[in-house]
């Protein structure tokens, strides 16, 4: 048994992999075949697939469901009652048996509370989802989403503070990085 803490009333299946440091709280369901990383927090009433995979330092708010399929990279944020897909087209006649579409949520993104996140895609490093929006395509790495559907509004610092461009070239303000714009990419730059 690793040196990770579940609260008495989680339920955490036999053959999942919880990593050293990982906190589970209150009614949380984790799977057998599931896959959580070091220094995790998975918040109250959430549920973890069997073929999910959580990297290390990803933190899950309360009601959240991470289904097979779905990868979240270390340092990944879900606030609360996010969700995410599988299925893209789900119709309960007709179960697909475990042929799920699978999501990937790059290191470092952030999710915000109540957001959709429809399967099929990527979001980005570092990328940034607003609060209730709906995510129905990739999202680029430090790109600012919002809305239904979701659209790029601005682009964000790894630090979390808004980049201002100019000539194609950004300096967050907070910590100092530096970033380049190019062909409608965002990268770091030293």
């Amino acid at each position: 048994m690793g040196d990770y803490f579940i609260h008495p009333t989680a339920v955490v299946d036999e053959g999942a992999e919880i990593g050293d440091g990982t906190k589970i709280w209150h009614f949380t369901h984790v799977m057998g075949g599931a896959k959580i990383g070091k220094n995790c927090v998975i918040g109250q009433n959430c549920f973890i697939g069997r073929r999910a995979v959580i990297g290390n330092g990803v933190k899950i708010q309360n009601n959240v469901s991470v289904y097979d399929l779905v990868t979240l990279e270390d340092n990944v944020f879900v606030g609360p009652s996010a969700v995410f897909t599988n299925d893209i087209n789900p119709r309960a006649p007709y179960p697909k048996h475990g042929n799920w579409v699978p999501t990937l949520v790059k290191e470092g993104a952030t999710i915000g509370a109540n957001a959709t996140i429809v399967c099929g895609i990527t979001i980005g490093r570092w990328a940034f989802v607003g609060a209730g929006a709906v995510v129905t395509k990739d999202v680029p790495d430090y790109a600012i989403v919002v809305g239904v559907p979701a659209k790029i509004i601005g682009y964000m610092c790894e630090c979390g503070e808004k980049l201002y461009f100019e000539n194609g070239k950004a300096v967050c303000k907070k910590c100092g990085k530096k970033y380049k714009k190019y062909n409608g990419e965002v990268k770091r730059y030293e």
